[in-house]
C-alpha cells in the first residue's frame, strides 16, 4: 500500500512539472450510424458504420511556450473502429506531427494532410464523410497514395494576420521508394468569401517516371444562414509512360443553419477523361442530409445519397456493400446516427 502511494506521489510530481511547462489536450470523436445501402444487381445491405458525419478519432495535442513568440507543438491522432471497439485499429496515421510556430508561421514534420486535399474536404458540405462524400465518385483518390496524407512530410504554413491570405507548402520524402510528394495551397478568406487553389504531385514509382497530379480550385460564399460551396478537381494518374487515367470532378453544395439544425446538400459530377471506353464511365451523385445539434458536441444526423452511373462505371455510396452495382447501375444509401466529440 505504501509503495503504491509513493508511486502515485512520484507520478503526480512528474505530471505537475510537465503541465507547468506545456499544455496537453486529449480529444476525440465517436461517430456511429446505421446504414441501408442498395446497389443495383444485389440485395440491400444493412450495417453499422463509423465516420458518417465526422471521422472517428482519438488524439493528443500539446504546445509549449518557448518565449519570444516561439512555441513547440505536437499532434498525435489515430482512427478508431467504434462499431467493433477493435483496439488494433488505433494507430496515429491520421496525423503524427511535431513542429515550431512563431511570427514566421509554422513548420511541421511528420505525417499530415496534403495541401492538395484540403480544398476537396473543406469545401464539401459532407466533409468527404459518409454516403454524401464527394469522393464516392472518384477513382484517383483511392489510387494516388498521397491523395489525403503524406508520410515523412516537411510542411510550412503561413502566419496569420496577412489580411486574409493563407497558405501552405509541403514536401514528402520518398525515402528511396514511391510516394514522394510536393504540393501547395494558397487561399484568401475575408468576410463571406473563402477561396483557394491547391496543387500536388506524387511519384508513383521509384524513378519518378510515373506521377499522380492533382489541381483544384474551390471556395464558399456565405449568404445569411446559407454557405454556398463549389469546387473543381482535375486529376491525372500515369498508368504507363504513354497512357494515363484522367478525371474531372465538379461539386456544388450548400449548408444551411436553422437554429440547432443544419441542412446539407450537394451535387457531384464525375467526368472520366481517360482515353478509350473507360472515358464513358461517368457518374453523378446527389446527397441530402440533416443534422440536429443537441449540444455543441453532440449531434443526431441522417443522410441520403444516390449515384447514377454511366456504363461501365460502378461507383457506390458506401464501401460497406458486399457487391458493386451493375455496370451503369444505381447505388443508393441512407444512414442515420449519433456523433459525440470531446
Amino acid at each position: 500500500m505504501k509503495k503504491s502511494l509513493l508511486a502515485l506521489a512520484v507520478l503526480g510530481a512528474f505530471v505537475g512539472a510537465a503541465s507547468a511547462q506545456s499544455s496537453v489536450t486529449i480529444f476525440g470523436v465517436v461517430d456511429l450510424s446505421l446504414a441501408n445501402i442498395k446497389n443495383d444487381g444485389s440485395d440491400a445491405r444493412r450495417s453499422m458504420n463509423s465516420n458518417a458525419l465526422n471521422s472517428n478519432r482519438l488524439g493528443f495535442r500539446g504546445v509549449e511556450d518557448l518565449g519570444g513568440g516561439l512555441s513547440a507543438k505536437f499532434h498525435l491522432e489515430g482512427a478508431m473502429a467504434n462499431d467493433t471497439g477493435n483496439p488494433g485499429a488505433l494507430t496515429f496515421q491520421r496525423r503524427s506531427t511535431v513542429g515550431l510556430a512563431g511570427r514566421f508561421g509554422e513548420v511541421r514534420l511528420g505525417r499530415e494532410y496534403t495541401p492538395s486535399f484540403w480544398n476537396t474536404t473543406i469545401f464539401d458540405p459532407f466533409g468527404t464523410n459518409g454516403v454524401g462524400s464527394s469522393l464516392n465518385v472518384s477513382t484517383n483518390s483511392a489510387l494516388i497514395p498521397t491523395y489525403v496524407r503524406s508520410n515523412n512530410a516537411v510542411a510550412y504554413y503561413l502566419p496569420g494576420g496577412l489580411g486574409g491570405l493563407y497558405g501552405e507548402a509541403m514536401f514528402g520524402l520518398g525515402e528511396g521508394g514511391p510516394g514522394k510528394y510536393v504540393g501547395g495551397r494558397i487561399g484568401f478568406a475575408a468576410g463571406p468569401v473563402n477561396v483557394a487553389v491547391g496543387i500536388g504531385k506524387t511519384d508513383l514509382d521509384v524513378a519518378g517516371n510515373l506521377t499522380g497530379d492533382v489541381v483544384n480550385i474551390a471556395g464558399q460564399y456565405k449568404v445569411g444562414p446559407a454557405t454556398i460551396m463549389a469546387q473543381w478537381n482535375n486529376e491525372t494518374r500515369d498508368l504507363t509512360a504513354t497512357t494515363e487515367a484522367k478525371e474531372n470532378r465538379i461539386l456544388l453544395g450548400v449548408n444551411i443553419v436553422m437554429g440547432q439544425g443544419e441542412i446539407r446538400a450537394s451535387w457531384n459530377r464525375f467526368d472520366n477523361k481517360t482515353a478509350g471506353a473507360a472515358g464513358n464511365a461517368d457518374a453523378t451523385q446527389l446527397a441530402l442530409g440533416y443534422i440536429y445539434n443537441l449540444s455543441p458536441r453532440t449531434a443526431l444526423y441522417a443522410t441520403y445519397a444516390s449515384i447514377s452511373n454511366d456504363s461501365p462505371a460502378q461507383f457506390q455510396v458506401s464501401a460497406s456493400s458486399a457487391a458493386l452495382p451493375t455496370a451503369g447501375g444505381k447505388s443508393t444509401g441512407l444512414e442515420a446516427g449519433l456523433r459525440h466529440s470531446f
